[in-house]
């Protein structure tokens, strides 16, 4: 497989090479490339033997010898993947089945693509992996990977992704312990599929696998409002979510026994659910869940109270309007009540998500013309904050294809994302905005 070369930087490996854009690269220490995950281990030797073909046809083995985390200075015509693989499941919470039509195009697209795992931290099944694939990603050391388990149980798993390679994860995850290979894994609850006796036996399951697997993420499911034609799944409930919690805790005192960590972490939205009291800081250790939720809260708040000690209070009152989901509004307007020591009036405000559904109440899910709806004309300070996880990554635009500068226009206010997770970040991105 070739890979046509589109430029060269100046000053680097490959011009003093006499690499030209127009060449093609065919093999690194006589591999081939198939993808960026292939280019980029390769190039991280110190002595790599570069064959292409020069724009004038000639091929040309080229010696190297450099320091292994020096690039070689070449860009592509592609980006090195070849297009993002694609889902082949079917599984009965997809939450991408459940959207409305409309909104950004992206939200219909379902991903499934180790490589995006390894590069972006996504979560993947491994079910479109072929043998000769998964091999691939064992001799690459493709390290960490964030995998979607849900179940061990091979039938169990099968059912729930209505996909017959879903019973191979059980074998696969021992293989990428035999490897090296660490992994972060999820499972996605669902009443009468995969809790109770199933969750036991996936918990300890995993809990065996470790140090290759190093933590676990146990996490609600999430439905919408349009489940018409899909598989009857209903919200965990109380009940459900606390004897979730009281497991997970289980295994996780016995992981923390054993190997002096925790491994297995309930989402702060299960103990929502559950009614019960969030674990403290200590128990998330270095917060590796916390993309899935897990110790958001306190990571927050440990940060955000640490950081009102290190900035002046105003010398006048502040007023600030917050919005946020049903599921954490109570805990963060305890929370912002803080920032009355720096002379900050937070009002936090819960919006109910009509869009998708009442069932869900998390902030990254709240559409834009719900804010308009419930809070147009009812908030009277002089900065409006929602989390960033509102918006789309490096781009202000909500789920509902509604701008940042669209929903400022409707409140006739000024509407700033700010970092849910990071206290620190949080406070000092307000105070710069506010001293503007």
């Amino acid at each position: 497989m070739k890979h046509r070369i589109s430029g060269v930087d100046s000053g680097s490996i490959a011009e003093e090479l006499g690499v030209k854009a127009g060449s093609e690269l065919v093999s690194i220490n006589g591999e081939e490339i198939v993808d960026l995950i292939d280019y980029e281990q390769l190039c991280a030797n110190e002595r790599l033997t570069l064959r292409y073909i020069a724009p004038d046809g000639v091929r040309v083995d080229a010696q190297i010898e450099k320091y292994e985390d020096e690039p070689l200075g070449i860009s592509f015509s592609d980006d090195l993947l070849g297009g993002v693989r694609s889902c082949r499941n079917h599984c009965v919470f997809c939450f991408i089945d459940q959207m409305p039509r409309g909104g950004r195009d992206t939200l219909h697209v379902k991903d499934d693509d180790w490589r995006m795992s390894l590069i972006m931290g996504n979560y993947v099944t491994l079910t479109n992996v072929s043998e000769s694939e998964f091999c691939r990603i064992i001799k690459r050391k493709a390290s960490p990977l964030y995998v979607s388990v849900h179940a061990l149980d091979p039938k169990v798993r099968q059912s729930i992704m209505g996909n017959p390679s879903a019973g191979l994860i059980g074998e696969r995850l021992e293989r990428l312990r035999r490897a090296g290979i660490a992994v972060h894994c999820q499972i996605v609850l669902c009443p009468g599929l995969n809790d109770g006796a199933t969750l036991r036996e996936t918990l300890r399951g995993l809990c065996e696998l470790y140090p290759s697997v190093r933590s676990v993420a146990v996490v609600p499911v999430g439905l919408t409002k349009f489940r018409d034609g899909l598989y009857p799944l209903r919200a965990l409930t109380c009940e459900e979510a606390r004897a979730a919690v009281t497991l997970t805790e289980e295994f996780a005192r016995d992981m923390r026994a054993a190997h002096g960590t925790s491994v297995v972490y309930c989402t702060d939205e299960m103990y929502i659910i559950a009614g019960m009291q969030l674990p403290p800081y200590e128990y998330y250790e270095d917060f590796q869940q916390l993309e899935n939720g897990a110790g958001m809260y306190r990571k927050l708040e440990r940060e955000l109270k640490a950081a009102i000690g290190e900035h002046m209070p105003f010398d006048r009152k502040r007023r600030i309007d917050v919005i946020t989901g049903t599921a954490i509004a109570d805990m963060l307007g305890e929370l912002f009540g803080e920032l009355r020591a720096l002379n900050i009036d937070a009002q936090v405000h819960a919006v109910v998500n009509h869009s998708f559904g009442e069932t869900v109440t998390v902030a990254g899910l709240v559409c834009a013309n719900d804010i308009v709806r419930q809070l147009k004309g009812k908030l009277s300070g002089e900065l409006v904050v929602i989390p960033s996880s509102m918006l789309r990554e490096r781009e202000p635009l909500f789920l509902d294809s509604v701008t940042l500068d669209e929903l400022s226009s409707e409140l006739e206010l000024d509407v700033r994302p700010l970092c849910a997770y990071d206290g620190c970040a949080l406070l000092d991105d307000l105070y710069e905005i506010l001293n503007d």
